[in-house]
C-alpha cells in the first residue's frame, strides 16, 4: 500500500516537473523576441535608479516618478542618439570619399610629402597594387555602411516600436522595483543574505559597466569629435562616434591616424595639437575619470572584463557590453555560494524603489 502511494506521489511530481518545464519553455519562446527590450529596460532602470529615487523623494508619487524617469531617458538618451544617427547617415558618403582621397594622397609617388617613401617601398613591394586594393575595399565598405544605415532608416518604425516597448517596461520597472526585486529574491534558491549580495552585485556591475564603459567612451568620443571639428578633420562627427566605440579597445586607434593624416597634409601644428590633446585629454580620461566613476564596483580582473565585453557583444549585441560582465559576475558569485554554502555574505540593505503604501498615488 505504501509503495503504491509512493509511486503515485512520484508520478505526480514527474508530471508536475514536466508540466512546469513545458510551460517555462513556452514562456521562454514568447519572451525571446523581446529579450533586447527587456535587457535594455533592465540596464537603464538600474543605471538611473538613483535619479528615480531622488524624484520619488520629492514627488512621493510612484506613477509620476516613474513617468518622469522615463521622460529623462527620452531626453538624455533617446533624442541625442536619434540626432547622432541621422548625422552619421549623412556623413558616411563624404567620410568614405575623404578616406579614399587620403589613401590616394599617401600612396602617390609624385607626392611632395610621401613620394620618396612610396617610391622606395614600391621597389620592395607593389605599393600601387596595395593602393588599388585598399581603394576597392573602401568603396565596398562605404557601400556596406550606406546599405546598413539605409536598412536602419527603413526599419525606423520597428526601432521606434521597440523603444516605446522599452519605455513601457521601464515605467513598471521603476514603479514596481521593490516588488520585482523581492520576486527575484524568492526565485533564487539561496539564503536571504547571499541573495541580497547577489542582486547588489548585479546592480553594481551594471552601473560600473555603464559609467566605466559607455560614459567614459562617450566623453572620449566627444572630446575627440570636438578636436576633429576645431582642427578641420573631415566628417568630425562620424569619427567622434567611431571613437566612442573604439574607446572600448583604445581611443588612440582613431586620433593617432587622424594626427598622421594632418601631418602628411602638411598641417604640422594641427597634428601636434591633436597629439597633445589625445595624450593629455583623451588618453588620461581612463586614468582619472574611470576610477572615480567605477571605483571597486566590479571587483573583476581586467582580463575577465575584456573577454566578457567582447563575448557579450558577440552573443547579445550592443547590450552585451553590459550583460557580458554581469554574466561573469553572477557566475562567480554563484560559484562562491556553491563553494561556501554555509557562509552568510553580508550585504547592505537595498534602497526601496517605491515608497510606503501610505503616500498618495
Amino acid at each position: 500500500m505504501n509503495n503504491s502511494i509512493d509511486n503515485r506521489e512520484k508520478a505526480r511530481w514527474i508530471i508536475l516537473v514536466a508540466a512546469l518545464s513545458g510551460t517555462l519553455y513556452l514562456c521562454w519562446l514568447m519572451l525571446v523576441p523581446f529579450i533586447d527590450v527587456l535587457a535594455w529596460a533592465s540596464v537603464l532602470t538600474i543605471t538611473l535608479e538613483p535619479v528615480h529615487r531622488r524624484i520619488l523623494q520629492r514627488t512621493r508619487r510612484p506613477n509620476l516618478s516613474a513617468l518622469l524617469a522615463c521622460l529623462i531617458v527620452v531626453l538624455l538618451i533617446g533624442l541625442p542618439l536619434a540626432l547622432i544617427g541621422w548625422a552619421m547617415f549623412r556623413e558616411i558618403g563624404p567620410a568614405v570619399s575623404s578616406l579614399q582621397g587620403a589613401v590616394a594622397s599617401l600612396t602617390d609617388p609624385s607626392s611632395a610629402t610621401t613620394g620618396s617613401a612610396v617610391r622606395w617601398l614600391n621597389e620592395r613591394m607593389d605599393v600601387l597594387h596595395i593602393r588599388v586594393q585598399v581603394t576597392e575595399y573602401l568603396s565596398t565598405l562605404g557601400g556596406e555602411l550606406a546599405t546598413r544605415m539605409l536598412y536602419v532608416v527603413q526599419n525606423a518604425a520597428t526601432m521606434l516600436v521597440g523603444s516605446l516597448l522599452a519605455l513601457f517596461v521601464m515605467f513598471y520597472f521603476f514603479r514596481d522595483g521593490l516588488t520585482i526585486r523581492d520576486a527575484l529574491a524568492t526565485a533564487i534558491p539561496l539564503r536571504n543574505q547571499p541573495t541580497r549580495a547577489l542582486l547588489l552585485r548585479v546592480r553594481e556591475v551594471v552601473a560600473a559597466s555603464i559609467y566605466g564603459g559607455l560614459v567614459v567612451a562617450a566623453i572620449q568620443g566627444t572630446l575627440g569629435g570636438l578636436a576633429f571639428w576645431v582642427l578641420g578633420v573631415p566628417s568630425a562627427l562620424l569619427w567622434g562616434v567611431v571613437m566612442i566605440f573604439m574607446s572600448l579597445i583604445g581611443a588612440f586607434l582613431v586620433w593617432v591616424p587622424a594626427a598622421i593624416y594632418l601631418a602628411i597634409q602638411g598641417a604640422w601644428i594641427k597634428a601636434i595639437l591633436l597629439t597633445v590633446w589625445g595624450i593629455f585629454a583623451i588618453g588620461l580620461i581612463d586614468n582619472f575619470l574611470r576610477p572615480r566613476l567605477v571605483g571597486k564596483r566590479t571587483e573583476l580582473h581586467e582580463l575577465l572584463i575584456f573577454f566578457a565585453v567582447l563575448g557579450g557583444l558577440r552573443l547579445f549585441g550592443f547590450v552585451g557590453i553590459v550583460l557580458g560582465p554581469v554574466v561573469i559576475a553572477v557566475a562567480l558569485s554563484l560559484f562562491e555560494a556553491f563553494r561556501h554554502p554555509d557562509v552568510i555574505v553580508a550585504a547592505p540593505e537595498p534602497v526601496p524603489l517605491i515608497v510606503p503604501p501610505t503616500v498618495k498615488l
